[in-house]
């Protein structure tokens, strides 16, 4: 049985990351520090659930980002299929590739998880609020793809 890696908590510092967008150009958490924000960790760009799951956050990014609020989107996908996948969909916020899934596991969101009854591994969908201080302030495991940026909002009253 693999090991479940170790999950994030509120008050937790946030794994610092820099990794290629679409483009290949390097983003770092420590971009965005001053300002909340919401990683989201999803399975596979150009999916059925990742792309309903990324264009909730597409459709809600002006009021997010208005609560002050950034998103970004990580995947194990390679830039140029994140390029295809943001271009395809419309996507207005960067989607980050991590394949060799280093961030993922840093941040609990890639190990053990039950899918259609059975064990595999692979990427748990997740959500994290980091605070402006890069701290976790929500840590969200095994999120459903549908509804969950209403949810999300519904939380955050945004």
């Amino acid at each position: 049985m693999t090991e479940l890696p170790a999950r994030l908590s509120p008050g937790d510092p946030a794994p610092d990351f820099t990794l290629p967008d679409a483009d290949g150009k390097p983003v770092a958490l420590a971009d965005h520090r001053g300002r909340k924000v919401l990683v989201y960790f999803y399975p596979a760009a150009m999916t059925s659930g990742c792309t309903k799951q990324a264009c909730d956050f597409r459709d809600n990014l002006a009021e997010l980002n208005d609560a002050g609020f950034d998103v970004l989107g990580i995947s194990p996908d390679r830039p140029a299929k994140l390029a295809k996948f943001r271009d395809a969909e419309g996507l207005t916020f960067p989607l980050l590739s991590d394949p060799d899934r280093s961030v993922l596991t840093a941040w609990g969101a890639y190990g053990e998880k039950t899918m259609y009854g059975k064990k595999t591994v692979g990427v748990i969908r997740s959500t994290f609020v980091v605070d402006e201080d890069g701290r976790i302030e929500q840590a969200l495991y095994n999120v459903k793809a549908t509804g969950h940026v209403a949810s999300l909002r519904k939380k955050l009253a945004v």
